[in-house]
Protein backbone atom coordinates (compact mmCIF):
# COMPACT_ATOMS: atom_id res chain seq x y z
CA UNK A 1 0.00 0.00 0.00
CA UNK A 2 1.35 3.44 -0.88
CA UNK A 3 2.11 6.02 1.79
CA UNK A 4 -0.70 8.25 0.49
CA UNK A 5 -3.18 5.36 0.69
CA UNK A 6 -1.99 4.55 4.21
CA UNK A 7 -2.43 8.18 5.26
CA UNK A 8 -5.90 8.24 3.70
CA UNK A 9 -6.84 5.17 5.72
CA UNK A 10 -5.50 6.81 8.88
CA UNK A 11 -7.53 9.93 8.13
CA UNK A 12 -10.66 7.81 7.71
CA UNK A 13 -9.98 6.26 11.12
CA UNK A 14 -9.59 9.74 12.62
CA UNK A 15 -12.92 10.81 11.13
CA UNK A 16 -14.58 7.68 12.52
CA UNK A 17 -13.17 8.51 15.94
CA UNK A 18 -14.41 12.10 15.70
CA UNK A 19 -17.87 10.77 14.79
CA UNK A 20 -17.84 8.31 17.69
CA UNK A 21 -17.85 5.13 15.60
CA UNK A 22 -14.26 4.22 16.52
CA UNK A 23 -12.86 4.50 20.03
CA UNK A 24 -9.85 6.64 20.82
CA UNK A 25 -8.03 3.51 21.97
CA UNK A 26 -8.68 1.71 18.69
CA UNK A 27 -7.76 4.73 16.61
CA UNK A 28 -4.50 5.44 18.45
CA UNK A 29 -3.48 1.78 18.24
CA UNK A 30 -4.16 1.78 14.50
CA UNK A 31 -2.21 5.00 13.98
CA UNK A 32 0.74 3.74 16.02
CA UNK A 33 0.88 0.49 14.04
CA UNK A 34 0.78 2.17 10.61
CA UNK A 35 2.53 5.55 11.00
CA UNK A 36 5.99 4.06 10.40
CA UNK A 37 4.87 2.97 6.94
CA UNK A 38 4.59 6.62 5.87
CA UNK A 39 8.39 7.16 5.81
CA UNK A 40 8.12 10.77 6.97
CA UNK A 41 10.95 12.84 8.48
CA UNK A 42 11.65 11.93 12.14
CA UNK A 43 10.02 15.11 13.50
CA UNK A 44 6.63 13.90 12.23
CA UNK A 45 6.96 10.76 14.32
CA UNK A 46 7.94 12.73 17.41
CA UNK A 47 4.98 15.09 17.14
CA UNK A 48 2.57 12.27 16.38
CA UNK A 49 3.83 10.27 19.35
CA UNK A 50 3.26 13.19 21.72
CA UNK A 51 -0.28 13.82 20.48
CA UNK A 52 -1.18 10.12 20.63
CA UNK A 53 0.27 9.87 24.16
CA UNK A 54 -1.92 12.75 25.31
CA UNK A 55 -4.97 11.26 23.60
CA UNK A 56 -4.41 7.91 25.29
CA UNK A 57 -3.90 9.59 28.66
CA UNK A 58 -7.03 11.65 28.21
CA UNK A 59 -9.05 8.58 27.28
CA UNK A 60 -8.44 7.23 30.77
CA UNK A 61 -10.38 10.12 32.30
CA UNK A 62 -13.65 11.86 31.65
CA UNK A 63 -13.39 14.99 29.49
CA UNK A 64 -13.98 17.24 32.51
CA UNK A 65 -11.28 15.75 34.72
CA UNK A 66 -8.51 15.70 32.14
CA UNK A 67 -6.26 18.60 31.23
CA UNK A 68 -6.24 17.45 27.59
CA UNK A 69 -9.21 18.27 25.39
CA UNK A 70 -9.95 15.22 23.27
CA UNK A 71 -11.62 17.39 20.64
CA UNK A 72 -8.54 19.64 20.42
CA UNK A 73 -6.17 16.67 20.24
CA UNK A 74 -8.20 15.09 17.45
CA UNK A 75 -8.09 18.43 15.64
CA UNK A 76 -4.29 18.40 16.12
CA UNK A 77 -4.16 14.99 14.46
CA UNK A 78 -6.13 16.41 11.54
CA UNK A 79 -3.54 19.18 11.15
CA UNK A 80 -0.75 16.59 11.43
CA UNK A 81 -2.38 14.52 8.68
CA UNK A 82 -2.66 17.57 6.42
CA UNK A 83 1.02 18.40 6.92
CA UNK A 84 1.95 14.76 6.33
CA UNK A 85 -0.07 14.83 3.11
CA UNK A 86 1.85 17.91 1.98
CA UNK A 87 5.18 16.28 2.83
CA UNK A 88 4.28 13.04 1.06
CA UNK A 89 3.16 14.98 -2.00
CA UNK A 90 6.54 16.73 -2.13
CA UNK A 91 8.27 13.36 -1.98
CA UNK A 92 6.30 11.95 -4.93
CA UNK A 93 8.23 11.90 -8.24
Amino acid sequence: MSAIATLNRMTEQLQACQQGTLSVTEMTAAWRSTADQLKLPPRFGEVLGHVLDRLESGALFSEESCSFSQKDLLASLQVWAQKAQTQLSKDQP
